[in-house]
C-alpha cells in the first residue's frame, strides 16, 4: 500500500531547516507545543471561572454577615413611638420617665434599667408634628423583654430592608435569622445562591 507522504531524501533543502531539523520535527515540536497551550488554556478558564463562584460566594457571605451583624447589634434595642420631644431632653431620662409614667413600673425597677445608648432617629425636621422615635439599647435583654406588650409602640428595632417589606403589607415574621414572608420562608436571590 503506498504512503500519502512523499518520501523525500533527507538531505533535501525541502525537508530541513537552516538549523538542522526536519520540518516535520519541527511541526511535531509545534504541535506539542500548541498542545500545552490548549490545556493551559482550559486550566486558566477553569480557574477564572472557579475565581468567579469564589468571587460571588465572598459577596454572598459578606451580604449575610453585614445582614446578622444589623440583626445581633438590634437584638437588645426597643423602638419608642410618639414620646413627645423637646428641644434640650435628655432621651434616656426620657424613656425612663415614659416608662415608670406609662407602663407602671415601679421607681426601683426603672432606675436599675440599664441602657447602653438612648437617642432620637434622624434629624429634626423644622414643621414636623411627629415626634422622632427614640432607640434604646438596653444593657440586659431580659430588661428589654419586660416592656414589651403593652398598649404603646413599643417595637424591637429591624434592619431597613425589613421595615421596608413590612411596608408593603405582608405579614412577616422573623425566627432568630430567618424571615418568613406571608407563611413562606424568604431568600433574597441577590445574596442567597
Amino acid at each position: 500500500m503506498p504512503s500519502s507522504k512523499r518520501s523525500r531524501p533527507a538531505d533535501s533543502p525541502e525537508t530541513t531547516s537552516p538549523t538542522g531539523k526536519s520540518f516535520t520535527d519541527i511541526l511535531d515540536s509545534i504541535d506539542k507545543r500548541l498542545s500545552l497551550v490548549e490545556i493551559l488554556h482550559r486550566e486558566f478558564k477553569s480557574l477564572r471561572e472557579s475565581l468567579e463562584f469564589s468571587q460571588q460566594q465572598v459577596e454572598t457571605l459578606a451580604a449575610e454577615n453585614t445582614s446578622l451583624r444589623d440583626s445581633v447589634n438590634m437584638r437588645d434595642n426597643l423602638v419608642f413611638s410618639g414620646i413627645p420631644e423637646s428641644a434640650e431632653e435628655d432621651a434616656e431620662a426620657t424613656v425612663k420617665s415614659f416608662i415608670k409614667t406609662y407602663l407602671k413600673l415601679s421607681e426601683d425597677t426603672v432606675e436599675n434599667i440599664c441602657f447602653e445608648r438612648v437617642h432620637r432617629l434622624g434629624a429634626k425636621k423644622p414643621g414636623t408634628p411627629r415626634p422622632r422615635p427614640i432607640v434604646a439599647k438596653f444593657g440586659y435583654f431580659k430588661q428589654k423583654e419586660q416592656l414589651k406588650g403593652t398598649d404603646f409602640s413599643v417595637n424591637d428595632q429591624f434592619p431597613k430592608e425589613i421595615l421596608e417589606r413590612r411596608k408593603k403589607g405582608s405579614r412577616a415574621v422573623i425566627a432568630v435569622d430567618r424571615l418568613y414572608v406571608d407563611g413562606r420562608l424568604y431568600r433574597d436571590l441577590s445574596t442567597t445562591p
